[in-house]
């Protein structure tokens, strides 16, 4: 069993930054791939970010985001600049059963926090 929780997630105005973490536990974490996915409401979660024997983002966010990680730490971090509005979403931490791909499976989730950019 692996417990993932995060936070970070705040108001920003459009071009600013944030710093999500998300504090993993219950698994060997510098042997476990890691993501960050977000939704908003009425649609699918989306996959945005993922750390394992690479990294990999979606599109949308390629040059602004940056995913890394302290595995001292246990802790996975999405480094977020140049914040758009639609970047508003529930960001969620998840943890793979591969280390390989950013396909997944995605076998654990936290419970997400919020990130709102205001135009």
């Amino acid at each position: 069993q692996v417990q993932l929780v995060e936070s970070g997630g705040r108001l920003v105005q459009a071009g600013g930054s944030l710093r999500l973490s998300c504090v993993a536990s219950g698994r060997t974490f510098g042997s476990t791939a890691m993501g960050w996915f977000r939704q908003t409401p009425g649609k699918e979660r989306e996959f945005v970010a993922w750390s394992g024997s690479s990294t990999f983002y979606v599109d949308s966010v390629k040059g602004r985001f940056t995913i890394s990680r302290d595995n001292a730490k246990n802790t996975v971090y999405l480094q977020m600049n140049s914040l758009k509005p639609e970047d508003t979403a529930v960001y969620y931490c998840a943890a793979s059963g591969s280390y390989y791909t950013y396909r997944g499976p995605w076998d654990y989730w936290g419970q997400g926090t919020q990130v709102t950019v205001s135009s």
